[in-house]
């Protein structure tokens, strides 16, 4: 203990601070000037003070909801991950870019949370409220992102590689004989959706298949939306959707039945994640298994490293996703008759 009392002494003398100042940066405590933390973090640097997380800390853990399966199951895999290290962490579901992510943040640094995990928050969106950056870089607390990085940051990312998982959808379906594949997309300006309609439209370029912008239509990551988006593209003659998520992928099933269609018979349904009931739906529903548990550990393990003040690679990793094949997916049968 007097050990450690002395290296932050040495650090306030460095820095010419009270130790009450150094205590405040290390605990990423309020009350301390952006210019007078820039030198005790230099300090700590040139000394080579080293923080102890094994006293623990709350993670703050940003997410768009629980609701979505996929989320949780994230969200959980995250605590589950970050629990041998003293650390805890606290979910908070806010809508990507409104003012209870803000809020949710502000308290959280206010409460002394060591790090912030924006799992598909607004770090996913081209237009965010630069406020969220600008509460992080004041406190110096650590974070890393989930599924995209803050434009103009340097922050550390691990996503689904998006655009390989509308490849792999685009070419499972032009394996079964389908050629008007359409894409129940998320909104434009969401990162991970942007990444998908791209994938998307590289693939059927690379099959031959052209640019049919008629088959793309831009909704909400629900079940409401995944259905509107299906209604559209049954309008324009799909034999096959690409869902953007497992509860868009529900909504096309249910427009294809309102339409009189038989899913896969008639029309074949892919979705993204896999969440843990998506194999006992009516049909098991096909989907792009998202990698959960590599991200979490790689998120966990990213943030434990920044805490310990040990240099991590700034970037974003892509961790590659796979096909689950079940039973909303099957061959194109051209039901036409014969002219």
């Amino acid at each position: 203990m007097e050990q450690e009392k002395v290296k932050i002494t040495e650090v306030a003398q460095r820095a010419g601070v009270s130790l009450a100042t150094v205590s405040r940066v290390l605990n990423r405590k309020s009350g301390v000037s952006q210019k007078t933390r820039q030198v005790v973090e230099r300090a700590l640097e040139e000394l080579g003070y080293e923080r102890s997380i094994s006293g623990g800390g709350i993670i703050g853990v940003i997410t768009p909801g629980l609701s979505s399966p996929i989320f949780s199951e994230l969200a959980e895999k995250i605590g589950l991950a970050l629990a041998p290290h003293g650390l805890r962490a606290v979910v908070c579901p806010a809508l990507p870019g409104g003012v209870q992510e803000r809020d949710f943040l502000k308290s959280l640094l206010d409460l002394g949370a060591t790090g912030i995990v924006f799992c598909s928050a607004s770090n996913t969106l081209d237009l965010f409220d630069p406020e969220v950056l600008h509460l992080l870089e004041a406190r110096a607390v650590p974070y890393v992102c989930i599924n995209g990085r803050f434009r103009g940051g340097h922050s550390i990312a691990y996503s689904s590689d998006d655009a390989y998982a509308a490849e792999l959808s685009v070419r499972h379906l032009h394996r079964l004989g389908h050629r008007r594949i359409g894409m129940a997309a998320g909104p434009a300006g969401n990162r991970p959706a942007d990444r998908r309609v791209a994938g998307y439209r590289a693939a059927m370029a690379a099959l031959g298949l052209g640019d049919q912008p008629e088959l793309v239509v831009r909704q909400t990551y629900s079940v409401e939306g995944g259905q509107f988006a299906t209604e559209q593209l049954l309008a324009h003659g799909a034999s096959a959707v690409v869902a953007c998520s497992d509860q868009m992928a529900l909504g096309a099933i249910r427009a294809a039945r309102r339409a009189g269609l038989s899913v896969p018979e008639d029309v074949s349904v892919i979705g993204y994640d896999d969440g843990p009931l998506m194999e006992f739906t009516d049909p098991p529903l096909t989907t792009v298994r998202q990698p959960v548990d590599r991200l979490a550990a790689e998120v966990a393990r990213g943030l434990v490293g920044l805490l310990s003040g040990r240099q991590v690679p700034a970037g974003e990793l892509m961790f590659q996703p796979e096909v689950v094949v079940r039973g909303s997916t099957g061959p194109h049968l051209d039901r036409r008759p014969p002219s």
